[in-house]
């Protein structure tokens, strides 16, 4: 298999885990959302604030220009948290996955 069939393998593999995957990642992208959205409307925060705090809360764990003061809105920031952890894990999962269906056995390349 050479390269260009390779790349090409790697992504019908990854477009075919993403669209199984689709209703479990829209299921996490969901929860980071929703009480981003929700720390946003406590803090008096803009929608882009609001987007702008949940994903950097949840893929980088945060750079603290955006801070919430409120109880709750803390305890929605470990949900965002923990959310993109788990996000972040079925991505590279999917990836993963897609790499492994370009693994040619070497019985099969003769």
């Amino acid at each position: 298999m050479d390269a260009r069939q390779k790349r090409h393998a790697f992504f019908f593999a990854l477009i075919g885990s993403f669209r199984v995957m689709w209703p479990v990642l829209s299921g996490v992208l969901a929860t980071m959302l929703v009480p981003g959205f929700l720390i946003g409307r406590i803090e008096d925060w803009g929608i882009g604030d609001s987007l702008y705090f949940t994903f950097v809360t949840g893929f980088t764990i945060g750079y603290g220009d955006f801070t919430p003061t409120h109880f709750s809105s803390r305890m929605l920031a470990v949900i965002i948290g923990f959310a993109g952890i788990v996000l972040t894990g079925l991505v590279a999962a999917v990836g993963v996955q897609a790499l492994r269906a370009t693994e040619v056995e070497p019985s099969q390349e003769q």
